[in-house]
């Protein structure tokens, strides 16, 4: 009886987030992982630097120093 009710509130869980599990369960290693998120984080600053590509000191902190 304990289990059943476990079991339904798993399901309405399951439901209310849409069948998808929250976590690591991607099928990669660690290592995997760390490469994956490592390339997108790569990329997503190459972006970010191309896109100040004109701004003089862009991101750099400099600003912040020269007014202490």
């Amino acid at each position: 009886m304990f289990t059943e009710k476990i079991e339904k509130d798993r399901e309405r869980a399951a439901a209310r987030t849409g069948g998808k599990a929250k976590g690591k369960d991607d099928g990669l290693t660690p290592e995997q992982r760390r490469e994956r998120d490592g390339k997108a984080l790569q990329e997503k600053q190459a972006k970010k630097a191309a896109g100040a590509g004109g701004s003089a000191g862009a991101g750099t902190g400099d600003a912040n120093k020269a007014k202490k």
